[in-house]
């Protein structure tokens, strides 16, 4: 598991590096406190955190505070390593919104067992997350999870001028194949599908199954030919094989519309080209890549 290390005195710095990486940790270092948030906002981002107190450019109080007070997708775990030890100091560490607090000169034993108390905190955190936005037959977020992260990745996007690449996708004739193998086989269908398109996705990707047969992947820092290339990837995952179901062999393909930041001003724009692209893929015969570039055509 990641550790960041905010540490801006190099000696405990790398003492910390070298026993995090004993103890079977990856150790991330940074100097201040500018880089925790820098370090934070990046995707697949560390959520265990050892921070010192003072640091420059930004303390760790307000480190603590703007961690708190931004919208993550993931809990982050912040352990004050301090040489601050007052009573009141500690107060107000956990209060700015530290999780543990240890002071310096530290024991080794001691910042581990409250490392391993972090991880057991997040894994549970993660299992209740999971619970509320998990679709129960895919595994992938359900919709309001999938439209949460569109909205955050667009805001992360905007403020780094970033690009930003949406896909919806639809398994053609669905129905058909409910109507002729049963439901059953709509669901292993369904099932795998969404493990075939996720094995092709990159770690900091996020598909969602967006309503019954449709599906919504959010692509961070892809550009309109990137994402058409990764939705052709995706068709390509679950259309190469059949898909077997109680010993039926299923010919299974997608459709797909794709558009990127560039033409919509808010997720919902963006989302409607999206969707005015798979239209039209569906239109145009399914099994296929559309992309939808005209904001015109998006607000007609």
């Amino acid at each position: 598991m990641k550790v960041l290390v905010a540490e801006d005195d190099s000696i405990t710095s790398h003492l910390l590096q070298a026993l995090l990486v004993k103890a079977g940790y990856q150790p991330i270092l940074v100097g201040d406190g500018a880089e925790v948030l820098d370090a934070l906002d990046r995707p697949d981002a560390p959520r265990l955190v050892i921070l010192d107190w003072m640091m420059p450019r930004i303390d760790g109080l307000e480190v603590c505070r703007r961690v708190r007070k931004a919208s993550s997708e993931h809990y982050v775990y912040l352990i004050f390593l301090t040489a601050k030890e007052k009573q009141e100091e500690i107060i107000q560490g956990l209060e700015a919104g530290a999780d543990d607090y240890v002071t310096k000169p530290f024991d080794f034993h001691e910042l581990m067992a409250r490392l391993r108390t972090g991880s057991r905190i997040l894994a549970l955190q993660d299992q209740l997350v999971a619970q509320a936005t998990r679709d129960s037959l895919t595994g992938l977020l359900n919709r309001e999870a999938i439209l949460d992260a569109l909205q955050k990745e667009f805001i992360r996007a905007v403020r780094s001028r970033n690009h930003l690449g949406v896909i919806m996708a639809d398994i053609d004739l669905f129905k058909r194949i409910n109507d002729t193998h049963g439901h059953l086989a709509g669901d292993t269908v369904l099932r795998e599908a969404a493990r075939r398109m996720l094995g092709s996705l990159r770690s900091y990707d996020s598909l969602g199954r967006y309503g019954g047969e449709e599906f919504l992947i959010v692509a961070p820092g892809c550009d309109l030919r990137q994402t058409a290339q990764l939705a052709d990837r995706l068709r390509s995952s679950v259309s190469a094989t059949p898909i077997d179901s109680s010993g039926c062999s299923l010919a299974v393909t997608l459709s797909f519309g794709v558009a990127d930041i560039s033409v919509g001003q808010n997720p919902d724009e963006i989302l409607h080209a999206a969707d005015t692209a798979l239209y039209a893929a569906k239109k145009c015969g399914r099994d296929r890549v559309e992309i939808c570039t005209e904001i015109d055509t998006v607000k007609s």
